[in-house]
């Protein structure tokens, strides 16, 4: 196993971290349309808190997909041909939800409903899928030695991987609600509070289940005992964090908390699949490795040369445009600007 192959293997993980922190609290905000605000100036007011950005957080999934594309071709071709329908369907969710934050905004003041629904729709389905597609993925799914994942509907959704999908919802709506409170001012800005302080007490129990059904649906506990049980005990302790956080009003704190454990969760799945990329049901010896999945050395190493080159003006590019829109947005009686 190459430094080259582990490297972008890590790379991967961290695109898809940078993805969940990022447009996980927009689908937060997307699913608090039809259920935190109370009238459309509200709802105006939480959109306008993501207009400028949610597409720009996007493009960490893109990227995340591309590197794939490019760095593990074999990793990529099982996982996108076995995933196809419940990616499709993951798509459509973020089709609907880029054409809502448009259409909401041109349609007349009546017709606004549908595309408010569209929106929340479209940022449910997005997590609760790829909670789906990861939890399946650790479980391990019918991949033959051809490297052809022949699954059925049980191996896709099951005990398991429906708490996962519930979980990583219920993460990127409590996100959302911190990010709201981070960046609004009036009665939303309370109400998010409030929801979020109410929800941390179901979230716990929701961790509870994932961790026990991770000890006993994996073999993760057993392959990567310790490095397993510090990115459990990190979730959690980043969870109490932000629930603290909350309670005493400290916002950014509790964002960031929330935002943090997207990121050790990717960490926990991306460790416990190391070496593996994909994890066969059917017999270990039909796994995919990291040794086995990837491209050339070439081919890696002229990845490496392009990212490090790029990687520097991407995040301050990311950086400006967080700083140029971190003031709050008000109550208002409808968005000034248009995205």
């Amino acid at each position: 196993m190459s430094t080259l192959q582990v490297l972008w293997f890590v790379l991967i993980g961290v695109l898809f971290s940078g993805f969940f922190f990022l447009e996980g609290f927009d689908f937060g905000v997307g699913m608090s349309i039809q259920t935190l605000a109370h009238n459309e100036k509200e709802k105006d007011q939480l959109v306008a808190t993501i207009g400028p950005v949610w597409d720009g957080n996007e493009v960490w999934l893109i990227t995340a997909g591309g590197a794939m594309f490019a760095s593990y071709p074999f990793w990529y071709s099982t996982l996108f041909s076995g995933y196809y329908l419940i990616l499709f369907i993951i798509l459509a969710g973020l089709i609907i939800r880029g054409v809502s934050f448009e259409f909401r905004s041109k349609v007349p003041e009546g017709q606004k409903q549908l595309w408010n629904w569209a929106l929340s729709l479209g940022s449910l389905l997005v997590p609760f899928f790829f909670g789906i597609m990861f939890i399946s993925l650790i479980q391990g799914m019918p991949i033959d030695a051809s490297g052809d994942m022949r699954a059925r509907f049980g191996d896709y959704f099951n005990l398991f991987s429906l708490v996962g999908g519930v979980a990583l919802t219920l993460m990127s709506y409590l996100h959302g609600l911190n990010y709201i409170a981070l960046k609004t001012t009036g009665p939303v800005r309370q109400r998010a509070k409030n929801y979020a302080k109410f929800l941390y007490g179901i979230f716990y129990v929701g961790l509870l289940a994932f961790a026990a059904l991770l000890y006993f649906k994996t073999d993760f506990f057993a392959r990567h005992l310790t490095t397993s049980v510090i990115f459990v005990l990190l979730i959690v302790v980043l969870t109490l964090c932000a629930n603290i956080a909350v309670f005493k009003g400290h916002e950014l704190g509790a964002f960031l908390a929330s935002g943090g454990t997207f990121i050790a969760l990717v960490a926990l799945l991306f460790t416990g699949l190391f070496p593996r990329v994909m994890i066969s049901s059917v017999s270990a010896k039909y796994d995919l490795l990291i040794t086995t999945a990837s491209s050339s050395p070439y081919t890696l190493k002229i990845m490496t040369y392009i990212a490090l080159s790029f990687l520097p003006f991407v995040l301050a590019y990311i950086a400006w445009t967080y700083y140029i829109f971190s003031k709050r947005i008000k109550h208002t009686s409808a968005l000034e600007n248009k995205y």
